[in-house]
């Protein structure tokens, strides 16, 4: 079971990090890794050119937009997950909620959220620090376990091994106090968890922790929150970001949970496929609709989102898609979703499926305004951190650092504490999404030359991609 007792930690006693990458003299113009043999290549018509300066500052952008998402969502997570069918109950938040008393989440005992009285926006200001969730760690691992490992694809053995050195175990004694059950805190919950224990107790490797077999929890939201990032390490190349993260999401799931994070890595890795004349909201629907193509069609997850974009064409109120959502998949079980008749715990709110529907509604209402999309995703429901910090993380992406603060008209700390919720990394934990982003252009550098067969263009200091034959392009506008 999912909570969070831990009220947001700030540490403010740490300097600024020290940049731990191989490069530590290297600047952010030049983005060089002594350590890496870079192939020039002279781009033409058939190649995407990215520039890497412009990915070092977007990546950044990734970080913080979510870091902002996951810590905000936090405030409303699982308060409304819906009343036996009867949505005129009040068991749903609206957008005239925002600014308003938080209500208790279905573990809160009575109490409203520790990190905002108010459902409102919350920040780590520039003297503080972001502390590391579930939306964040499992990613930061993957991207230091490819870093560490000098490789592109890791195996299950390296996956096994570096969830097992960076993540507690319930069965020793962490510096968190212990869940209601009496278990140490580990910051790990429904098909996570169980993949762990399959680990470390009976030795399994991906993809059986994912299995059904093995995992009751093989359909969660668990693989959408910790997978997302391998669309960025693919940039304009979705056919390589799922080949990247086929074992990562296979860990701890299965199935239509499976597909619907290959979606969300679809949408990272198309991000990248951009034209500076087409705004952004019709970029954002272009993404949805390429990686739409990825779900098999007779998937409850490929039907979720034709049943919801259908909804958004009919220019229904999105607190009414909502709605809609909610009777016609867990009080109906319509298009196959039969979570509510296997009588789970809180009727599967951590589902991959229901939060995957709730996301949709968040990124197609949201029209891509940041601000926006993360305040639907907020209120509409059920998981609400996790759609949330997907859409802050990808939108902050697309926009950048740069974009996010103007978006908020405001300055952010650049700080990160990856010791809140795991260990064993350098600098006690503390890194900045500098740092972070460097380490992220340095995989896709051996990405792009091992995987996609491209290069550096040395006069632009830009990544030369090969386009996948039949590869969709962005429609002119």
């Amino acid at each position: 079971m999912k909570r969070h007792y831990i009220i947001f930690s700030i540490l403010l006693t740490f300097g600024l990090f020290a940049n731990s990458c191989k490069s530590n003299n290297t600047k952010p113009d030049t983005l060089a890794n002594p350590e890496f043999n870079y192939v020039a290549i002279k781009p033409d018509s058939a190649m995407h050119r990215i520039s890497r300066t412009k990915y070092y500052e977007q990546l950044q952008g990734f970080w913080l937009g979510q870091c902002i998402a996951n810590w905000t969502g936090l405030v409303t997570e699982m308060d409304k997950i819906g009343n036996a069918g009867n949505i005129k109950t009040g068991e749903f938040y609206t957008r005239n909620d925002w600014g308003k008393p938080d209500q208790p989440s279905i573990w809160g005992q009575g109490v409203p959220s520790a990190l905002s009285s108010t459902i409102d926006f919350v920040f780590a200001d520039k003297d503080e620090i972001w502390g590391a969730d579930d939306d964040t760690d499992i990613e930061y691992i993957y991207q230091h376990l490819l870093y560490t490992n000098e490789t592109t694809v890791l195996t299950a053995e390296q996956i096994r091994e570096g969830w097992l050195k960076h993540i507690y175990s319930q069965k020793e004694e962490t510096p968190f106090e212990t869940d209601p059950d009496g278990n140490y805190e580990n910051f790990l919950w429904v098909s996570n968890q169980r993949a762990y224990n399959l680990m470390e107790e009976n030795g399994l490797l991906p993809p059986a922790t994912g299995k059904p077999e093995n995992n009751e929890h093989y359909d969660m939201i668990d693989a959408q929150l910790t997978t997302e990032i391998f669309g960025l390490f693919a940039p304009a190349r979705p056919d390589v970001a799922l080949r990247m993260a086929y074992l990562p999401i296979r860990t701890t799931a299965d199935g239509n949970a499976a597909w619907i994070s290959e979606f969300y890595v679809t949408m990272h890795a198309l991000a990248s496929v951009k034209s500076d004349e087409i705004p952004l909201k019709e970029r954002i629907m272009w993404m949805a609709n390429e990686a739409r193509k990825q779900l098999p069609g007779e998937s409850y997850a490929a039907k979720m989102y034709d049943f919801v974009l259908s909804r958004f064409n009919a220019g229904v109120s999105w607190e009414q898609a909502r709605d809609e959502i909610y009777l016609r998949y867990q009080i109906e079980e319509k298009d196959g979703y039969d979570l509510t008749s296997r009588n789970l715990y809180c009727n599967g709110c951590f589902a991959a499926g229901i939060n995957y529907a709730s996301s949709l509604v968040s990124l197609f209402w949201g029209e891509g305004d940041i601000k926006e999309t993360i305040k639907i995703a907020v209120l509409a429901g059920w998981d609400a951190d996790n759609p949330a910090a997907t859409w802050g993380g990808l939108l902050g992406f697309m926009i950048g650092k740069n974009g996010v603060e103007d978006a908020f008209g405001r300055e952010f700390s650049n700080r990160f504490n990856i010791h809140r919720t795991r260990r064993n990394f350098p600098n006690q934990g503390i890194d900045t999404f500098e740092n972070m982003a460097r380490k992220g252009v340095f995989i896709i550098d051996r990405v792009v030359q091992e995987l996609m067969g491209g290069g550096i263009d040395p006069d632009k200091n830009a990544w030369i991609i090969p386009v996948k034959e039949n590869q969709a392009v962005v429609p002119s506008h």
